[in-house]
């Protein structure tokens, strides 16, 4: 189960490379990219088992990023959206459009940890 892909979308360096070493450390394959056009791009390639993406990024918001996942590519992973702006208005438009989960920086190691597995599960008994 924890060899699972996670794509990681984050235009702070130093936050991807913190939640990296966390989810790494667990066992899973992470790739970063740093804004929704690299998202786009990857997810062309192939579809990871889970995104993790920033709500605030260049070129495409992770926001936008769940619609293009959910109505053009069609795909059921999960995506959980971490964001510093952790509005209402932000978040019920993240889980309108289809967003799994949502968490607010800064994120616990813990916490990161159980929403991924939990949402893998999810995926797994559906």
């Amino acid at each position: 189960m924890r060899d699972r892909k996670i794509l990681l979308a984050e235009d702070d360096e130093m936050l991807a490379s913190l939640l990296q070493f966390w989810l790494e450390k667990e066992g899973y394959e992470v790739g970063i990219v740093s804004n929704g056009l690299e998202v786009k791009q990857s997810l062309e390639k192939a579809l990871p088992d889970i995104m993790i993406s920033d709500i605030m990024m260049p070129y495409f918001s992770g926001i936008e990023l769940v619609g293009h996942i959910r109505n053009d590519l069609k795909a059921n992973m999960p995506i959980i959206l971490i964001s510093s702006a952790s509005n209402d208005e932000n978040i019920l438009n993240a889980f309108e459009l289809g967003a799994n989960d949502f968490l607010s920086k800064p994120i616990s190691p813990s916490e990161l940890l159980v929403r991924v597995s939990r949402a893998l599960k999810a995926v797994n008994t559906s």
